[in-house]
């Protein structure tokens, strides 16, 4: 008689755990962080949130993150953020000497979740070196290139054999010229022409230099304003009274035509109730 005693008590645990499990369990949130340094504007850290829902990769929207910067043993809070609805996030620096290096000027970020009542806590490290690129627009043989020099700022020294990208700023993706890699040569500089005929506004193309992802300097960017596009013609009607403009530039045949057909037909009713008060009072 006792074993079955027994038998039955332990299967009731196991289902009360089983049970306090299921309904305690949180999902886990996974949190990816990227380092961004754009020349001569500023450095961020663009972050995303997802989790595991039902099998299903998830945003997790407005959720708090905090951003520590570690050096040594110590923590140093630099800020908190609110993800938005597609989980996104991002941090904005004033400058690189907002953080600190350790004692091998590399700079550590941790970036953490509290956790709340469905998502249990989680937090992301990056680590990276302050590196800057220096563009510019340059004329050799009548033939116009862009030369960018790669430098490890913590050391000053040029940075050889590191893969940059070079393309043009579009509304919607950015157009690559050159190479798809164009590799630094021992003097950590590339040198990459510019097709002619490129349109721009008032022909001005946005050359961007991107060292993209890289493990050692995170991703960082340099922007060159040349002169050098084919200008665009703009061929937009905005300012212009056209079927598809704001209400302030409404057509004028459409406010003349309408308004005229208004005031014909309340005339035409001014008139017949006229005539009715005539014909009632004669």
């Amino acid at each position: 008689m006792r074993n079955p005693l027994i038998i039955r008590h332990f299967f009731l645990v196991v289902l009360s755990v089983f049970l306090c499990t299921s309904v305690f369990a949180q999902d886990k949130v996974r949190l990816k962080a990227e380092y961004v340094k754009v020349m001569n504007e500023g450095v961020y850290f663009d972050i995303q949130a997802t989790a595991k829902v039902n099998d299903e990769n998830v945003n997790v929207s407005k959720i708090e993150l905090v951003i520590y910067n570690l050096v040594g043993d110590e923590q140093v809070e630099i800020g908190k953020t609110i993800t938005n609805m597609q989980g996104k996030s991002r941090f904005a620096l004033k400058d690189i000497n907002s953080i600190k290096p350790d004692s091998s000027n590399t700079y550590n970020i941790d970036i953490s979740f509290a956790g709340n009542d469905k998502f249990s806590d989680a937090s992301k490290s990056i680590s990276f070196k302050n590196a800057d690129i220096e563009a510019k627009l340059v004329s050799i043989d009548s033939v116009y290139y862009v030369t960018a020099t790669l430098i490890d700022k913590s050391t000053d020294s040029l940075v050889v054999g590191e893969s940059l990208k070079v393309q043009i700023q579009r509304m919607f993706k950015a157009l690559p010229i050159g190479e798809e890699f164009n590799e630094t040569d021992e003097d950590g500089t590339i040198l990459v022409p510019i097709p002619e005929g490129i349109p721009g506004v008032d022909g001005i193309l946005a050359i961007e230099v991107v060292l993209s992802e890289s493990e050692e300097f995170g991703t960082v960017k340099a922007i060159v304003n040349a002169p050098i596009g084919k200008p665009v013609v703009d061929e937009s009607t905005f300012d212009e009274r056209t079927m598809w403009s704001p209400r302030s530039k409404t057509p004028l045949f459409l406010l003349i035509f309408p308004n005229l057909l208004i005031f014909a037909i309340w005339g035409i009713i001014i008139y017949l109730i006229t005539n009715l008060f005539k014909i009632t009072k004669s």
